[in-house]
């Protein structure tokens, strides 16, 4: 017998449960790499050298600082609306048996296909205060519907529902019933058993959806430029500032103000993120 044959076995390295796995962790890191990290890495860098000085100018400017104030607020409100909204909604769809209810479930999912140019056209022809379906009736009672900060909170509304749907539906539906059942025959109200029942675990998915809805609603560009009039320092977002940088040839001031979106976008989902995590946790331990 040999030497190798008596080691302990408890040395021995036991099988990966996942063949090939140092492989494809290795191409995993890689696609990640080129896709997400190197990119973002290098908007980082391009901003850094330019320097103190321009970055402090670029973002002290009342025109940067009206753009994100705008874009920070109306994508949170927008966020706040989809997350009640979108509640409701998933809730219909998941509880209620009606005719058109796989129509409704499917247009749900329209932002998501069209593109944010022809979603912007769409609103801008319903929205508009002359001749939109909607705009004008509102136009008559002193409400702007288009070009103004109510359009970009239209605008960003529309684009984010999908998102709190999508993450609350299939939470809700695998709620159990018969939990639910019990509540009310133990005696509690319709609003007990919602607040101390039901919420509690499709909690971690509304968050979720919050925070994906206001995350895309940050970024988005295109379905807003077409019912906001881009007026500087009023309906301005940030996206098409950095277009208008871009188109002036300033890449450093891009570069800018890309990265300090995309610092203010990881602050606000690692919040969130923690947020959720703190929610899950108080969940458990009530559990």
């Amino acid at each position: 017998m040999t030497q190798a044959s008596l080691k302990p076995l408890e040395r021995r390295r036991p099988p990966s449960v996942l063949p090939g796995f140092g492989l494809t962790l290795g191409y995993t890191l890689t696609y990640l790499s080129l896709l997400i990290l190197i990119p973002l890495a290098a908007l980082l860098i391009k901003a850094s050298s330019a320097g103190w000085t321009k970055i402090w100018d670029v973002l002290n400017n009342e025109r940067t600082i009206a753009a994100f104030e705008l874009t920070v607020g109306a994508a949170f409100i927008a966020a706040l609306i989809n997350l009640f909204f979108g509640f409701l909604l998933a809730w219909v769809l998941t509880r209620y048996r009606f005719p058109g209810r796989s129509i409704m479930d499917a247009v749900v999912d329209l932002p998501f296909a069209m593109p944010t140019a022809v979603s912007g056209i769409a609103l801008a022809a319903v929205y508009d205060s002359q001749t939109g379906w909607i705009g004008r009736y509102l136009a008559m009672v002193g409400i702007e519907g288009s070009y103004s900060r109510l359009g970009v909170t239209i605008a960003l509304t529309f684009i984010g529902l999908p998102f709190v749907v999508r993450m609350v539906q299939p939470a809700l539906a695998d709620l159990d019933r018969e939990v639910e059942e019990a509540a009310h025959s133990l005696g509690a109200s319709a609003w007990t058993t919602f607040w101390r029942v039901l919420l509690p675990p499709l909690l971690p998915a509304a968050i979720t959806g919050f925070a994906l809805a206001f995350a895309r609603a940050l970024g988005e560009y295109g379905s807003v430029i077409f019912i906001a009039s881009n007026i500087p320092s009023k309906t301005e977002i940030v996206p098409l500032l950095i277009i208008i940088r871009l188109d002036e040839f300033d890449y450093a001031g891009a570069a800018i103000l890309g990265s300090a979106m995309l610092v203010l976008s990881f602050v606000l989902l690692l919040t969130i993120n923690g947020l959720q995590w703190w929610t899950g946790r108080q969940r458990r331990e009530r559990n």
